[in-house]
């Protein structure tokens, strides 16, 4: 597919319609895979949050909540419907901007929007559930008093958003949030807005009410900041580094404003001796490099048991050498660039320092030969690794695996548990008693047997430990947007009688 010759220009989205942002600043969006400045963004500062969480507030109160927080569920889903169709409608041009600003090869972006509609088809369908959940009875002890429960949306919502996926991370938000019944503040990585910035063009295009999604661009301190420490905004829902989660953190306590963060991660891929090697090299690689490893739940850390380590990754280079690396928009790309060059430095700078460190980069580590522009990194696997290095506890978010062999089960799970994060973890094993023991004793929220990285709409995805928090997707995503109440009744004829009335004269 050829490139556009220019990206739309848009502007700030807020009320519904299109602004210019207050100090008229944009920001160059750059091709990573080209280097070529491709368009620009709108630069959102404070006072563009200030007028877009206005416009968030009026929507969620206008008319008593009647048109939006307050509707049926059914209304609500029929706009989550309309934007899942237009979203399929401009599956192709909206993968094709997802790749020109990320650096994704073509298929991958394709495939992201597949599943942005279908995260939009499942909230409609929770949206219209929600009305038949409402009033859900409680049982008491006492038969003079009745109770129920009512689940309503928590208010005007923050999202900030990373850039791994643009589009399809924030639809992990934008969809439940808007079911629930909440309006929202959208502020996506200016690393990668354009498909966000299109949401709102769709928006508008279906008729959405005003000021029920808003979109603002630009840097994190000069607008992702002042969106998490807005005091009119009843909760942040973020994706990103843990450095920036714990910032937002300290800033909602100041509020006692709920948040629920979506961080890090070094997630482990153990593989014993029982495999058929081909099929689990290639779990390994895809749970590493697709998206050139910029995934959070990526299995960068790879546990080989001893007895079939060198035959592993004889054949994981083999089967590295086989990928097609080239610009992310030619036929069978596999691997396309890093996200900017920022990104490409740092990863760059961690296999430098695993070198300096003693270990051994078995394979890649380096722009590839045939690449002289664009932000490319050949897939990387790094050997010798000791568990005290920086390439074992630290998530590089790159198309970079490191390697350590284990004996026994119990030395796996020790090496597997080693990190600060628990976002992910994943085993590959015939024996699927192992592999469920293995289960219940990786400390993170998804563990995936005999596979890495699959993601459906339909199961929670979350981490703990310094991964963050709560859930997202299936119905906890839409439970991170309901705030519960609990509405009790006096339902008898006589007094309460616990005070003694007073004497009549």
């Amino acid at each position: 597919m050829a490139a556009p010759s220019a990206i739309p220009r848009r502007g700030l989205f807020f009320g519904g319609r299109w602004r210019e942002p207050s100090l008229g600043r944009r920001l160059p969006v750059v091709n990573p895979a080209t280097e070529a400045t491709i368009g620009d963004i709108p630069a959102a500062t404070a006072e563009d949050v200030e007028l877009a969480v206005s416009a968030a507030r009026d929507a969620f109160g206008r008319d008593g909540g009647r048109h939006w927080s307050r509707a049926p569920g059914a209304v609500r889903a029929k706009y989550l419907k309309a934007i899942a169709a237009k979203i399929k409608d401009k599956k192709s041009y909206l993968a094709l901007l997802e790749t020109l600003d990320s650096g994704k090869p073509l298929d991958e972006a394709a495939g992201d929007m597949e599943d942005v509609a279908a995260c939009f088809e499942y909230y409609a369908d929770l949206a219209e559930a929600l009305d038949g959940k409402q009033r859900a009875p409680i049982s008491l002890p006492m038969e003079n008093f009745e109770s129920y429960v009512l689940k309503e949306p928590i208010g005007v919502v923050g999202l900030i958003t990373p850039w791994n996926y643009p589009l399809l991370m924030a639809t992990w938000k934008v969809a439940p949030a808007l079911a629930a019944g909440c309006t929202a503040v959208l502020k996506p990585s200016e690393l990668a807005s354009l498909t966000c910035l299109e949401l709102g063009g769709i928006c508008a295009e279906i008729g959405l009410p005003p000021g029920v999604l808003n979109i603002i661009t630009g840097l994190g301190t000069e607008a992702g900041a002042p969106l998490a420490s807005h005091p009119h905004v009843d909760k942040i829902a973020f994706t990103g580094s843990t450095e920036t989660g714990k910032r937002i953190m300290i800033t909602a306590s100041q509020m006692v404003k709920p948040v629920s963060l979506e961080l890090g991660g070094k997630s482990p891929l153990i593989v014993f001796d029982d495999v058929d090697i081909d099929k689990a090299v290639e779990w390994a690689m895809f749970g590493c490099f697709a998206n050139a490893g910029q995934v959070c739940s990526a299995t960068s850390r790879l546990l080989l048991h001893e007895k079939i380590a060198k035959r592993f990754l004889d054949r994981l280079i083999a089967w590295a050498k086989s990928i097609k690396i080239s610009d992310p928009l030619e036929e069978g790309c596999r691997l396309g660039s890093v996200v900017s060059e920022g990104q490409y430095q740092k990863i760059m700078k961690f296999i430098s320092t695993a070198r300096c460190e003693g270990a051994t980069i078995l394979y890649g580590g380096a722009r590839p030969q045939h690449l002289k522009r664009g932000f490319f990194i050949e897939p990387t696997i790094i050997t010798n690794v000791s568990t005290s290095m920086q390439i074992w506890r630290e998530e590089v978010f790159g198309p970079v695996i490191c390697v350590k062999e284990f004996r026994t089960e119990r030395e796996a799970v020790e090496l597997a548990n080693d990190t600060y994060y628990g976002l992910a973890g994943a085993v590959i094993s015939n024996d699927l008693e192992r592999c469920e023991r293995i289960s219940k004793a990786i400390q993170s929220g998804i563990v995936w047997i005999n596979c890495s990285q699959p993601c459906f709409v339909q199961a929670p995805w979350g981490g703990n430990k310094r991964s963050g928090f709560g859930r997202e997707l299936g119905q906890w995503g839409l439970d991170n947007y309901l705030s519960v109440k609990q509405v009790t009744k006096y339902c008898s004829d006589e007094p309460y009688g616990w005070y003694r009335p007073p004497s009549k004269l």
